[in-house]
């Protein structure tokens, strides 16, 4: 039986940024699809349903900054997820009015069972709400004192996101770029934490500003046209951590040395070696990400001996050291398990 994607209902208010709006929407509308596209080599498809929904009607919409926009009509389902990215509005703004047929489907939408999720300062209009009354929240650093002003609100202005209310679905992200994050848990929670990996990797989402050599996916697509190297590269995607990984290569090719490394990089763009060494880094990366294993169990796991050899080899093809690229990643990874 065919399982119905997850609707996620990202609200269009004129006081939110397209960035951040269409930002999510990209991010959310990338799971299960561009990671198997761009790096399994294979076609991939949305596991998530995004959809960018209005209340004020149908025809066209004046974003923040004057960006016009098209956005959907509510169809009066209740989505899965109704995401609120921003409120562009001075803290000391009442939405009450102003902002009366969102706040009113908020409260609908959760009450029927949906998560509602805010970035930035889109908790002002959670809060409007009244849902938050006895709840922990978050919010961008000058909105803080405005949202601690609501009944009952427990504010963390230190964290960068706040699960709260009845079975965790009431979802915060703190300020600026905490959409990334709030995408992120979305699609760990909605999807799985290895898609949530992913798409960190593709989109450059960390929380640290690290550059974007340690969310390459080192290893390339399988090819199919040159059926003796496509088979290779099946047999060393399971035995890539075997001693001499290209002889046994080669044997298995029944073809020259020589042959088989000019056919193996017209295939796959890489020569054999640095093949073998892609696939090795990028398990090694999923086992710093997953694992407590000392660097130098790693380094032997994943095929090499010289713990001192495989730490010059990460630094130069991922831009960090083993530690660097651990400390970082597996903290992403925890948070999203969480």
């Amino acid at each position: 039986m065919h399982q119905r994607k997850p609707r996620i209902a990202l609200l269009a208010i004129p006081e939110v940024a397209a960035s951040t709006l269409y930002g999510m929407f990209d991010v959310l509308a990338s799971a299960g699809r561009d990671w198997a596209s761009l790096v399994e080599g294979r076609e991939g498809e949305s596991v998530l349903e995004p959809k960018v929904v209005t209340l004020r009607g149908s025809g066209p919409m004046t974003l923040a900054n004057g960006v016009q926009m098209m956005p959907d009509e509510d169809d009066g389902t209740t989505p899965d997820v109704v995401c609120v990215p921003e409120v562009a509005v001075a803290p000391s703004a009442v939405l009450t009015e102003s902002h009366r047929a969102e706040i009113t489907w908020l409260r609908r939408c959760y009450e029927a069972g949906a998560i509602v999720a805010t970035a930035c300062s889109g908790a002002m209009l959670l809060a409007e709400t009244g849902l938050l009354e006895g709840a922990e929240a978050t919010t961008h650093w000058a909105y803080c004192d405005a949202l601690a002003s609501y009944p009952g609100v427990q504010v963390f202005p230190n964290r960068a996101l706040v699960v709260s209310g009845e079975g965790g679905r009431l979802i915060m992200a703190g300020g600026g770029t905490s959409w990334e994050d709030l995408a992120l848990y979305l699609v760990a929670r909605l999807v799985s934490v290895d898609e949530a990996m992913h798409i960190a990797r593709l989109f450059l989402i960390d929380w640290h500003d690290v550059g974007q050599l340690p969310y390459a996916a080192l290893a390339r697509n399988r090819q199919v046209a040159d059926a003796v190297i496509a088979r290779c590269q099946a047999w060393i995607a399971e035995h890539y951590e075997e001693p001499s990984p290209v002889a046994s290569m080669i044997q298995l090719s029944e073809l020259t040395e020589r042959t088989f490394s000019r056919r193996f990089k017209q295939a796959t763009g890489m020569a054999p070696i640095e093949y073998v060494h892609t696939l090795r880094l990028e398990e090694a990366k999923q086992l710093l990400e997953s694992g407590d294993e000392p660097v130098e169990a790693v380094a032997q796991e994943v095929g090499y001996e010289d713990a001192a050899f495989f730490g010059r080899l990460f630094r130069r093809k991922v831009g960090v050291t083993p530690t660097q690229y651990r400390k970082r990643f597996r903290g992403l990874r925890r948070a999203l398990e969480t």
